[in-house]
């Protein structure tokens, strides 16, 4: 997969993600972009690393959940980074 295959990816796993995890996260769409591409390259590092799964491929299956996956989990740790105290 192109780079920007990733970049199209990344945007549509953050995008999702977002979606998925309650709250207001913030940021607009670069930021998305940003988490998106982060989150797929975290997912497809833990895919291949613990499952051993290829994510070669744009139109996968896998290569889709792992990134949503993926960035679910940096989205995770973006909000226990940037919450505000009370």
């Amino acid at each position: 997969m192109g780079f920007i295959g990733w970049i199209v990816l990344g945007l549509i796993a953050g995008a999702i993600a977002k979606a998925i995890k309650p709250g207001d996260q913030g940021g607009g769409w670069i930021a998305t972009l940003v988490l998106g591409v982060v989150g797929a390259l975290v997912g497809g590092w833990i895919g291949s690393a613990v499952f051993g799964v290829d994510i070669s491929g744009f139109f996968n299956i896998s290569t889709w959940l792992l990134a949503i996956g993926g960035a679910l989990i940096v989205l995770v740790i973006w909000g226990f980074l940037t919450r505000k105290k009370a």
